[in-house]
């Protein structure tokens, strides 16, 4: 109870360094991307091997999620972001340096390793600081702007360094978020652990790890080897065996690594998915605009990063209103679905244009209304996953938001560059013309996308308020 007040009375400064720790971690997954020309030039490596830069987080990251929330639960969240945070600036530091590229695709495994420490616990101590449902909307709408918006301040901070200094500085920077954030995190926090139960499911550890690590590497290489190949469905279907073997083994552990109760629940279930749907579609977003933008309009890095920044504003203002005033009063269940389908509405925009189009009429105007839909699903998300969940599972509840997170973006990258591939190579005319008729193609789908899970998530979530901590299970942060 004590330090539950020392958090209560810290509890934006808390916020203030927790969203630090979640911008560095979002931002990862596109600063790189505008490195890479560079650093593929200064290393030497051949295109084939340039995506190992990028699968090699997201296949650390993604797979180590569910322990890594475990971790925090069982014997304290301030250890466990911390060793994240100061694992991360190492990680980063190495990757900075990097000589070779086997040293860079090493060092970006190891910034996706300590990734999956720190980032579930840092939506796990928002989870158990903030739960006055009114502060908890505001807390966790300003934490879903970051979420959804950090993704298009990647792309603006990886252009201006990468223009103004080095690729290299694309990693260097996030030693500027973790080392702040650890030093806060030392400050503010204080550490409980739930020794108690202090035991590691390794079967279900393992089935996990091995489920998730498969299906992102499944779909990794059904972008560069197509659906068919035996690589791709070989892993995509042991990924689907050792999931469901993962799920038999919880059913059945005493101390499991995912208790079932965390995803049974209907509500947090449609979060879940929710997140993992919005992230396939701004996967979409981010790679063929990004293109679209450099390629065809002729935008610098910086200038592409900067194209971004309405979406941003208007992410955030959807994202901090919903939560703050509308989710504590009518739930997730009218928002959702209306942000999918605001974000549908903004793709069949973006799907619009051409050759000839402009930034300010063609782009802008489905960028913000986009940027409005997405805010009104992640934020609302975030807090629907993590509701009413006791302190001692609030970790492997944040853990799998970021889990749906990683596997949809893995999804959508994998899904809408098969797509667009196609789309470009069935096109007769000019090349132009077919690169901009393969990111229209992706656009339809994505708005196909958002529109199938506008209908899915109305379908699928409850009507009514978020629940609160369930009877016994007293929410504190540690």
């Amino acid at each position: 109870m004590e330090q539950q007040q020392q958090h209560h009375s810290r509890r934006w400064w808390i916020l203030a360094l927790l969203g630090l720790a979640q911008l560095m971690v979002v931002l990862d997954a596109t600063i790189v991307n505008i490195a890479l020309p560079s650093a593929q030039q200064d290393l030497g490596f051949s295109d084939d091997a340039r995506q190992w830069i990028v699968t090699g987080y997201a296949l650390a990251f993604g797979s180590l999620l569910l322990l890594g929330g475990r971790l925090g639960d069982l014997f304290g969240r301030k250890r466990t972001l911390i060793a994240g945070l100061l694992g991360f600036a190492v990680a980063s530091a190495i990757g900075g340096a990097a000589d070779s590229f086997a040293v860079l695709v090493a060092a970006r495994a190891l910034q996706g390793l300590f990734g999956a420490l720190l980032a579930p616990s840092a939506l796990g101590l928002l989870t158990t600081t903030f739960t006055d449902p009114r502060e908890r909307g505001k807390a966790f709408g300003i934490y879903g702007a970051i979420a959804g918006g950090g993704g298009a301040i990647g792309l603006l901070l990886g252009g201006v360094l990468t223009e103004y200094l080095s690729w290299r500085w694309c990693l260097y920077v996030n030693l500027a978020f973790a080392v702040p954030a650890a030093l806060g995190a030392l400050t503010l926090l204080s550490s409980t652990a739930h020794a108690a139960s202090s035991r590691i499911d390794i079967p279900g550890t393992l089935t996990a790890t091995a489920g998730v690590f498969s299906l992102v590497f499944g779909f990794s290489r059904a972008e560069t080897d197509g659906w068919g190949a035996p690589v791709t469905l070989g892993f995509l279907a042991a990924g689907v065996i050792l999931l469901a073997a993962f799920v038999a083994i919880e059913r059945r552990v005493k101390n499991p690594l995912l208790p079932l109760r965390v995803v049974a629940d209907r509500n947090r279930g449609g979060a879940y998915l929710a997140a993992g749907l919005v992230s396939i579609g701004m996967f979409g977003v981010f790679l063929f605009l990004t293109y679209y933008l450099q390629q065809t309009l002729g935008f610098s890095p910086v200038e592409t990063g900067l194209a971004f920044l309405p979406m941003v504003g208007a992410l955030m203002i959807t994202a901090t209103t919903s939560t703050s005033k509308l989710l504590p009063r009518f739930g997730a269940r009218p928002l959702i679905p209306t942000g999918m389908a605001l974000a549908a509405a903004g793709m069949v925009l973006l799907a619009g244009i051409g050759l000839d189009s402009s930034y300010a009429a063609d782009v802008l105007p489905g960028l913000l209304v986009l940027g409005l839909g997405i805010g009104l699903v992640m934020a609302p998300a975030m807090n629907t996953a993590t509701a009413g969940v006791g302190a001692k599972d609030a970790g492997v509840a944040s853990a799998m938001v970021n889990t749906a997170q990683q596997v949809g973006g893995s999804i959508g990258t994998a899904l809408l560059s098969s797509i667009a591939a196609s789309a470009a190579k069935s096109f007769a005319g000019p090349l132009p013309l077919a690169a901009v008729h393969s990111y229209t193609t992706a656009f339809w789908w994505t708005a196909a996308i958002f529109a199938a899970s506008a209908i899915v998530t109305a379908l699928l979530l409850r009507s009514g308020a978020p629940a609160e901590a369930p009877a016994g299970e007293p929410v504190f942060a540690h």
